[in-house]
C-alpha cells in the first residue's frame, strides 16, 4: 500500500535540464540525473486512491501505483518486473511519451499529479545499469514464422513479442538501421539512439532476426506464416498554398532526418541546414518543436514557430476535464531554449558556437506565434524569401481572418510539420491489395487482421496491421500497446490460443486521446 501521506508531504519535483547555452552547443539529452532520493520521494506521492485511473490513462495498462510503492521501498528491481511485464520498452516511452497517465493522476483533480514518466525512466535505466534486463529466450520453438514489415515501436513490440512466443520472427526495414522515426524522426537531444541500439542488441540476443536496407515484395513475405504490416503513417501533410513549390519549403520529417544521419556519422553536414537562416515552422505539435530546438543547435538566425491554435490556458482547460488528457500550456525543453534571454555574460566559446553576436543582449532565440495562418510563400530566383500570412479565429467550429492582422515575415528556410496524412500505398501495400479507408489507415478487424486483396494467386499468409497505419497518427505508447496485441492476436490464430497478454486497444481512447 502506498503511503497515504506520500502527497502532503512532498511537493513535484522534476529533473533539472542542463543550462541551456551549454546544451545548444550538442545533440546529448538534455535533461541531468536527479539527486540521491529524489526519485524515491517523487514515488512516496502516489496516493492509495483506491482507483487509480492511470492505468486507464496508459494505452499499455501500465499497473503504475505498484511500481511506484516499488521504488518508494527501494525495491528497484521488483519495480522493474512490473514495469516491463506491461511495457516492452520503457526507456523509450520515458523520453517521449506525453505521459497520458499523469493526465488521468486521481492526484492531478487539485494538485500536481505524480511525476509517473520520471519515475518510469528511472526504473529502466536503473534495470540495465544493475543488469536486470536479460535477454528472454522462448522455452520453445513453434516451427512457424512470422514477418514483421517496419522497425518503429509497434513493429519492435511485436516483433519482441512474437520471438518470445517461439516463433521465428525477422523484421524488415527499408532504412539502413532499425527504428523508424525513433531512428531518424526524433531528435538526438530527445532520445539518444544508442538507447534503440542497447534494446536491439537484446531483441537479437533473444532470436529475432533484423534486416535492414529492405522493402519486401509480396514475393518474398509468400514464404511466411504470418506477416505484420507496422510501417506507419510517414506521409506528410502539405500546405497547399500559393508559393510552396519555391526552393526552401521542406516537409520538417525530412529536415530532422538529415539532422539525424550527421548524429549518426553519415554525414558531416545536413543537406538542409538552418545554420545562419531565418526559419519558418509551420505546425505547433511535437514534430514542429523538434524543428525548433533542431533549427537553434544548427545556429539559426531567426526562429519562429507558427499555431494556428490560439494558446492554451495555462491550467486545466473546460474542455478536457479530469481523467482526460488535458489541454493546457506546455513549454517544451525546445521551447525553453527559445525563451533564454541573452545576458551578455556568455563565453566566447557560446557566442559562438550559438551565433549571438547576430542578436543583442535582452534578445531571444526564438519566438512561438499562436492564430497563425500562412495565406502565401514568396521569393526571388526560385527561392523563398518570405510568407504572409494572418491571425485566425474560431466562428462557428471554422477558423477565419481576423480583421487587419494581415502581416509578411522574412523566411529563408520554412519547415512544414503538419502531421501525416497516412500510409504509403505503393510497394508491397499495393501488392497485396490493401484496403485504406477515408482517413489514409489500413483496414483491418478487431483481431488486427488487414482487409487484402493480393495481387497474385496463391499468397498463403494471413496479413495483420499494428500502429499509425491502422490507428492513425498517434503516440509511441499507443504503438507499443498496439504492436503487443497484435502479436496476441497472430500468436492465437497461428497456435489456436495464446499466452501473451491481450492489451485492449479501441479506434479512440475514453481519455481523448
Amino acid at each position: 500500500m502506498a503511503d497515504p501521506q506520500g502527497f502532503l508531504k512532498y511537493d513535484r519535483e522534476e529533473p533539472a535540464h542542463r543550462p541551456v547555452p551549454l546544451r545548444l552547443m550538442d545533440y546529448r539529452e538534455v535533461y541531468e540525473a536527479a539527486p540521491e532520493g529524489q526519485l524515491e520521494q517523487q514515488a512516496t506521492r502516489c496516493m492509495d486512491c483506491g482507483v487509480p485511473f492511470c492505468h486507464e490513462g496508459c494505452p499499455l495498462g501500465n499497473i503504475i501505483p505498484e511500481w511506484n510503492d516499488l521504488v518508494r521501498q527501494d525495491r528497484w528491481e521488483e519495480a522493474f518486473d512490473r514495469l516491463h511485464a506491461t511495457n516492452n520498452f520503457p526507456e523509450f516511452t520515458g523520453r517521449l511519451c506525453p505521459a497520458p497517465c499523469e493526465g488521468a493522476c486521481v492526484l492531478g483533480i487539485n494538485d500536481d499529479a505524480v511525476t509517473i514518466k520520471n519515475i518510469e525512466l528511472a526504473i529502466a535505466e536503473r534495470s540495465f545499469e544493475e543488469g536486470w534486463v536479460k535477454p528472454i529466450k522462448p522455452s520453445l520453438d513453434t516451427g512457424m514464422t512470422v514477418a514483421v514489415v517496419g522497425s518503429g515501436p509497434a513493429g519492435m513490440a511485436a516483433a519482441q513479442q512474437l520471438t518470445r512466443a517461439g516463433h521465428r520472427v525477422t523484421v524488415f526495414e527499408r532504412d539502413d538501421r532499425i527504428g523508424g522515426l525513433m531512428r531518424y524522426g526524433v531528435p538526438e537531444y530527445k532520445m539518444e539512439k544508442k538507447w534503440i541500439n542497447r534494446r536491439i542488441e537484446q531483441m537479437e540476443a533473444e532470436g529475432t532476426e533484423f534486416r535492414t536496407g529492405v522493402s519486401p515484395t509480396a514475393t518474398d513475405l509468400n514464404s511466411f506464416d504470418a506477416v505484420v504490416l507496422a510501417t506507419g503513417t510517414p506521409v506528410p501533410r502539405d500546405l497547399e498554398v500559393d508559393g510552396r513549390e519555391l526552393e526552401g519549403i521542406y516537409p520538417a520529417m525530412e529536415y530532422l532526418t538529415w539532422q539525424n544521419r550527421v548524429n549518426e556519422g553519415d554525414y558531416d553536414e545536413p543537406a538542409i541546414s538552418a545554420k545562419d537562416k531565418k526559419v519558418v515552422i509551420i505546425g505547433g505539435g511535437d514534430t514542429g518543436t523538434d524543428c525548433f530546438g533542431t533549427a537553434l543547435r544548427q545556429g539559426a538566425a531567426s526562429v519562429t514557430q507558427f499555431d494556428i491554435r490560439p494558446r492554451a490556458p495555462k491550467n486545466r482547460a473546460a474542455s478536457t476535464p479530469w481523467p482526460m488528457y488535458p489541454l493546457l500550456y506546455r513549454t517544451a525543453t525546445a521551447h525553453e531554449e527559445g525563451e533564454y534571454v541573452i545576458t551578455g555574460d556568455e563565453s566566447a566559446e557560446e557566442i559562438e558556437a550559438l551565433g549571438l553576436a547576430r542578436r543583442g543582449e535582452g534578445d531571444t532565440l526564438g519566438v512561438r506565434v499562436y492564430n497563425a495562418n500562412t495565406v502565401s510563400f514568396h521569393g526571388a530566383n526560385g527561392k523563398v524569401e518570405s510568407l504572409r500570412g494572418n491571425e485566425v479565429k474560431v466562428v462557428d467550429g471554422r477558423r477565419v481572418p481576423m480583421e487587419d492582422t494581415d502581416f509578411e515575415l522574412d523566411a529563408d528556410l520554412v519547415l512544414i510539420a503538419l502531421g501525416f496524412q497516412g500510409s504509403e500505398r505503393g510497394g508491397v501495400t499495393h501488392e497485396l491489395g490493401v484496403s485504406f479507408d477515408e482517413r489514409g489507415r489500413m483496414v483491418r478487424d478487431e483481431q488486427y487482421r488487414a482487409e487484402t486483396k493480393p495481387l497474385f494467386p496463391g499468397f498463403k499468409p494471413q496479413v495483420y496491421v499494428a500502429g499509425d497505419n491502422g490507428r492513425g497518427q498517434s503516440l509511441i505508447v499507443w504503438a507499443i500497446a498496439e504492436g503487443r496485441a497484435c502479436a496476441a492476436a497472430v500468436d492465437a490464430d497461428l497456435m489456436g490460443e495464446t499466452a501473451l497478454p491481450v492489451a485492449v486497444t479501441p479506434r479512440t481512447s475514453p481519455l481523448g486521446l
